[in-house]
């Protein structure tokens, strides 16, 4: 029985513990962090997190909405789907501003001039959101990141009091445009991004829609205005450098996409040269051809119809990436020659250029490295259409 009232007196006490609010000091500050890119692919786009400090409550916790567990039970699975939930962490600003400085990412903070009462809201809102049942989200990179949500929590909070000056932002650009901007460093990544994302990214974002990426977050907070006491103040009152990035000397290799498919299509290219000559087919060729093609073509369509990402439909990449070429690739494989094979080929050498018209008037963008990709598919296709027309070279 003694147990059970410890038990009892401890749960209470837990309670009260929760239950109360911490009221911040007039000392107190609420801060938006801005994080340069860094050198992996994941880490390209920045990263933003929102910093509260109280020195005499002996608070300096930083609230970052980019956390992920791997330990989530089907996590690549969910991730593929679009499915995987992000949690908003709490962590020790130090232990946070190490992190970065480690990675020789520049970290700096824009002080948001707050009322003592706004201030606690904000603290309160941030504190509640950071409870288990209230700290995940469906993440979505566009319209629903660590980076968005800074701008939607502020908004929140503050109400209408706060206004973005958005036109301050002249920037026409498409979502394709702002994400190319800090892809240079990664031109494998970029065209895997490129055959992923659909058309849907090729329409102009507003200014708002930049806030995806943490460098217009920065840009957004510095041009906002708060109403304070019926005047209109800069919502940023000090902007400070927290770690200043050290220069680095930039790495650039040969080994792009555009040097890798060129040197393939030349080598197609050959083999199609000698197989005219000698008047017969490489079938082991054409099978890696159509089977690569149509694999690819299966994780276009299950990204546009099988997943809940926002900007991966209407993936045009879909015309030269043909799924039925997964099941053509084996028919081609046999020695007898097939009537309808040389419809197939007449219909894949159309793709190409209906592809080629949606890239010109920018229905969607696609890689460069597409470029040599596609001169080989025509020119193998072709070879292969004269090949099943003429029942030669089977």
């Amino acid at each position: 029985m003694k147990k059970i009232l410890l038990f009892l007196f401890a749960g209470f006490l837990s309670f009260i513990g929760t239950a109360q609010t911490i009221q911040l000091s007039p000392q107190a500050e609420i801060s938006i962090l801005t994080i340069s890119q860094g050198k992996e692919l994941n880490d390209t786009f920045g990263h933003s997190a929102i910093r509260v400090v109280d020195r005499p409550n002996n608070i300096d916790i930083v609230y970052n909405y980019g956390v992920y567990d791997f330990r989530t039970p089907n996590f690549y699975t969910k991730f593929a789907r679009g499915k995987l939930l992000y949690d908003l962490g709490r962590a020790q600003f130090y232990r946070f501003l190490k992190y970065y400085m480690n990675q020789n990412r520049a970290v700096i903070e824009q002080v948001l001039e707050l009322t003592p009462t706004q201030k606690q809201q904000y603290f309160e809102f941030l504190e509640n959101n950071a409870k288990p049942e209230n700290s995940k989200y469906l993440y979505d990179f566009f319209f629903d990141n660590c980076a968005t949500k800074l701008r939607d929590v502020t908004t929140e909070v503050l109400g209408d009091s706060v206004h973005y000056n958005d036109k301050a932002i002249q920037d026409t650009f498409t979502f394709r445009d702002l994400i190319y901007q800090k892809l240079d460093n990664h031109p494998w990544g970029k065209f895997g991004i490129d055959i992923a994302l659909g058309a849907v990214i090729d329409k102009k974002a507003t200014p708002k829609q930049y806030t995806f990426l943490p460098e217009y977050v920065y840009k957004g907070f510095k041009n906002a205005t708060v109403i304070q006491h019926g005047k209109e103040l800069p919502l940023v009152k000090e902007t400070k450098v927290l770690y200043r990035k050290k220069e680095e000397k930039a790495t650039t290799s040969f080994f792009t996409p555009v040097f890798f498919f060129s040197i393939l299509a030349l080598l197609i290219l050959f083999v199609t040269y000698r197989d005219y000559k000698k008047k017969k087919r490489t079938a082991l060729v054409d099978f890696v051809l159509l089977f690569t093609t149509g694999f690819v073509g299966v994780i276009v369509f299950l990204l546009w119809f099988a997943t809940d990402h926002t900007a991966t439909a209407k993936n045009y990449n879909i015309l030269w990436a043909f799924m039925p070429n997964l099941i053509a690739a084996f028919w081609v494989l046999k020695k007898k020659a097939r009537p309808w094979l040389r419809h197939y080929f007449l219909l894949l050498i159309f793709l190409l250029p209906v592809l080629v018209v949606l890239w010109i008037v920018k229905v969607q963008v696609f890689s460069i490295g597409l470029v040599p990709i596609l001169v080989l598919l025509l020119i193998r296709y072709a070879f292969l259409y004269v090949s099943f027309t003429e029942n030669r070279f089977v």
